[in-house]
């Protein structure tokens, strides 16, 4: 089974049968990022076609990394703006810009109650609050955390990341609707 970084630069060499390759081990993959979004079979369609019919066109846009990855990105992108397009021509109020994935966590805590947090934090061992404290609450870099607490970052970040996890369990079900 050839790696898809290989079967890319076939297909920038214009291979059907490469592209043929990439489109059956993807297609499922982009129409189904494409129907989570847009939670309709038909638009999800579209969104799977023409993220093909770019990638066929401009398969450049591809610079290597995990394909599977990349072209999940390109659906999701793809996705939000037919949903976007279809919110302007339906006249809903969609918002203007939709959280990139790395806001989606912030976007979910502005909705948790504050209490419900202090309590979850509350209930952490001190190692692990002081430093999500510090890092989400004082603004502090992980780095920053390591000088004040005198910690070697990895510990940190492990610390940190340990918490947030208890954080979550601890929250599921607290997002306001």
């Amino acid at each position: 089974m050839e790696d898809d970084g290989r079967l890319m630069e076939r297909v920038q060499d214009r291979d059907a049968d490469a592209f043929e390759t990439v489109y059956d081990r993807y297609h499922r993959l982009v129409y189904g990022v494409a129907l989570r979004v847009l939670a309709d079979p038909a638009a999800a369609e579209d969104v799977t076609q023409a993220v093909f019919l770019k990638l066929w066109n401009e398969p450049s846009l591809f610079r290597g990394g995990n394909f599977g990855a990349w072209i999940a990105r390109v659906a999701r992108n793809r996705a939000l703006d037919a949903a976007r397009s279809r919110a302007v021509h339906a006249g809903a109020d969609l918002p203007e810009s939709l959280p990139a994935d790395d806001a989606l966590e912030e976007t979910a805590l502005a909705r948790i109650d504050g209490q419900r947090v202090r309590e979850a934090l509350a209930q952490l061992p001190a190692d692990q609050r002081e430093p999500i404290e510090l890092g989400f609450f004082g603004g502090a870099t992980h780095e920053q955390i390591a000088r004040q607490t005198g910690l070697p970052l990895g510990t940190v970040k492990t610390r940190m990341r340990t918490g947030l996890r208890r954080l979550r369990n601890a929250l599921e079900g607290a997002v306001i609707a």
